[in-house]
């Protein structure tokens, strides 16, 4: 098996993407969690840079690691997250979790490495964002009005619920 450059930046960023994770899972401090977060969307949007899909990549930054951690960040904030009512994990729980990572990467590489694709001619890598904008706003508009219209409404709702909250802390 000959390692490509190719092939060792992409585990170099699914790594990063997968301890991303993991640290977000672990990490106990609000805002350290959200730099995990940050540090698996950036990952993943290295991927998709590789994957020729640069709009996508940018749009990943863009949205996931800009707005809807900010979106997260401000939610959390809002929420009684103060609360230190919870247990700290012992380190049997800790190698367990690394366990089961390990045996889910393990199950997914056996899962993949002899699957055969094959390969055709595409035209991927000309005009992508082109393509996605033509797909988006001709074929998918619909699904794509009605997912704006639902994200408006999450967030009206949520912003409604904070209000409520507070308004009952005040009463308190």
């Amino acid at each position: 098996m000959t390692f490509s450059g190719e092939f060792l930046a992409f585990l170099g960023l699914a790594l990063a993407a997968v301890i991303g994770g993991v640290l977000l899972l672990n990490l106990t401090k609000v805002m350290h969690m959200v730099v995990a977060l940050i540090f698996t969307f950036v990952a993943i949007a290295g991927i998709y840079v590789m994957l020729s899909a640069e709009f996508v990549a940018g749009v990943q930054i863009l949205i996931y690691s800009g707005a809807i951690t900010i979106i997260m960040l401000f939610g959390i904030m809002l929420t009684k997250h103060d609360d230190e009512s919870e247990p700290t994990t012992g380190k049997l729980r800790k190698f367990l979790l690394f366990l089961g990572v390990v045996g889910f990467a393990f199950a997914v590489y056996i899962g993949i490495y002899n699957f055969n694709i094959e390969q055709v001619p595409t035209t991927l890598h000309e005009n992508n964002t082109m393509q996605i904008g033509k797909a988006l706003y001709s074929k998918w508009v619909i699904p794509f009005e009605l997912t704006s219209v639902l994200l408006l409404v999450a967030l009206v709702g949520a912003i409604v619920l904070a209000k409520k909250d507070k308004k009952e802390a005040d009463d308190e």
